[in-house]
């Protein structure tokens, strides 16, 4: 497939090394494409970049891959016919730029709202998938852990979520349906959860996994 990865930090490193590892065409996006050049440099075959408008319309999947407080201005810099009727996973949370407390990071939403409804909402023609966000970058493509771990995901459209589980099977998870885009209200605290131990003991080598 061709996909586009909107970023230019270690998350969307990460994936996009995943993605062209698993034999798909990407390109990474950003405001500066030239922050992208060596990445470029290193990974010649089935790798392009371009800024957010380039990559939009090269991805027939696309990711977002940038802080939370910048996702929606991204997404209006591809270019709302280039998002249209594609799926796009929301790698995001909606982390503040206020420190964490005790290991708790701030976001800037409330309980019974989410960042992906904030972009749903924006987005109304898009299928927005949930995934890889509850965990960090390190664990993102083929974990290393004792068992194989859980992606929770979320989204209103069945197809497109189908295609980000079997993307999910290629990187080495196994992914948990929670339903719709609501649920992001759920997922996206895991990210909380996660960086405790993080933040308190310098442990960023774990995940989630759900047991029956």
């Amino acid at each position: 497939m061709k996909i586009g990865v909107l970023g230019s930090g270690t998350v969307g490193e990460t994936l996009a090394n995943g993605f062209l590892k698993f034999g798909h065409s990407v390109m990474r996006g950003s405001r500066s494409k030239e922050k992208l050049s060596d990445w470029l440099e290193k990974n010649k075959q089935n790798a392009h970049i371009g800024n957010f408008e380039e990559t939009a319309n090269f991805g027939e999947i696309i990711v977002v891959a940038v802080k939370g407080l910048e996702a929606l201005n991204a997404l209006s810099l591809c270019g709302e016919k280039n998002l249209s009727k594609k799926i796009i996973i929301d790698v995001t949370n909606p982390i503040s730029n206020n420190p964490p407390v005790n290991g708790v990071v701030n976001f800037f939403t409330e309980m019974n709202s989410s960042l992906m409804e904030q972009m749903q909402k924006k987005y109304p023609e898009v299928n927005f998938v949930k995934a890889f966000s509850s965990v960090g970058a390190p664990m993102m493509v083929q974990p290393k852990l004792s068992i194989k771990p859980t992606m929770f995901i979320c989204g209103n459209s069945e197809p497109a979520k189908i295609t980000v589980m079997e993307i999910l099977e290629q990187f080495g998870w196994e992914s948990e349906d929670c339903g719709t885009v609501e649920a992001a209200r759920a997922i996206e605290p895991l990210c909380m959860l996660w960086c405790i131990s993080g933040f308190r003991d310098n442990d960023w080598t774990h995940a989630f996994k759900m047991l029956r």
